[in-house]
């Protein structure tokens, strides 16, 4: 009962800060900009190129979201958040996976993408999907709220990927985990090379589960858990291409 009445106001608090376009919407304490500086990526950022990977249609025929859900163990009843949502794909069908007693978060950095997908989720009638604009190097997610994040063939476009990584770990609940699908190739070609994405999560407080080949995806899946305290980001040390942290 607690579960639900707490996911019940998460969403109305989700639906809230979506509905506000007059200014931007309140961060918690826990993500104040004031935390310090943040390293810079030793290595290429992709450029956003377009809100579609491929069509619905030809993902659906692979079971591209479905292989991805399942294998994240992605049940109803749980909060989802899927961070660089683009027109959907993968909202339209979590909320379905999640059910009315489940509640997805599905957020863009660009105004017109996140407009357009929330049209969409009015349009389908998505009473369990809530839409929001992000910020390039903030995700500005609400503490201890997911169960899942899905970081979906975009981790190579985010600028700011430690300060990005750092500021949304709060917001995954006991257990929560941070499910990124890439392609292993190098960055600058919308790609990230596994070795490389892990010594990034690894160098802001998240560990590797295990990461699986998901050829429907067009790549890979690697799932991460916080492990340990999260670091000062003073002291975040950026990886080199290799993968390797700095000596």
């Amino acid at each position: 009962m607690f579960r639900r009445a707490s996911s019940a106001l998460l969403f109305a608090g989700l639906a809230m800060l979506a509905a506000c376009d007059g200014g931007p919407p309140r961060v918690p304490e826990h993500h104040s900009q004031e935390a310090g500086p943040f390293p810079a990526p030793d290595r290429p950022v992709a450029n956003i190129v377009s809100s579609r990977w491929s069509t619905e249609e030809a993902r659906d025929r692979l079971n591209e979201a479905g292989e991805v859900m399942d294998k994240s163990g992605i049940a109803p009843g749980m909060t989802v958040a899927d961070i660089g949502a683009g027109e959907g794909y993968y909202t339209v069908r979590l909320a379905r996976r999640v059910g009315d007693k489940g509640r997805v978060l599905a957020e863009d950095i660009v105004p017109d993408v996140r407009d357009a997908l929330a049209q969409r989720v009015a349009r389908d009638r998505l009473d369990n999907v809530s839409v929001r604009l992000g910020e390039p190097a903030d995700p500005k997610l609400p503490d201890n709220s997911f169960d899942r994040i899905l970081l979906v063939h975009m981790y190579h476009e985010i600028a700011q990927p430690y300060e990005f990584l750092w500021r949304m770990r709060p917001s995954l609940r006991a257990g929560g985990q941070v499910i990124v699908v890439d392609a292993n190739r190098s960055t600058q070609h919308h790609g990230t090379p596994p070795a490389l994405l892990k010594c990034e999560f690894a160098a802001v407080g998240y560990r590797l589960v295990r990461i699986d080949d998901m050829p429907s995806a067009g790549g890979y899946m690697a799932v991460f858990e916080r492990a340990g305290a999260r670091p000062d980001p003073k002291a975040i040390r950026p990886c080199r291409l290799s993968g390797e942290s700095p000596a």
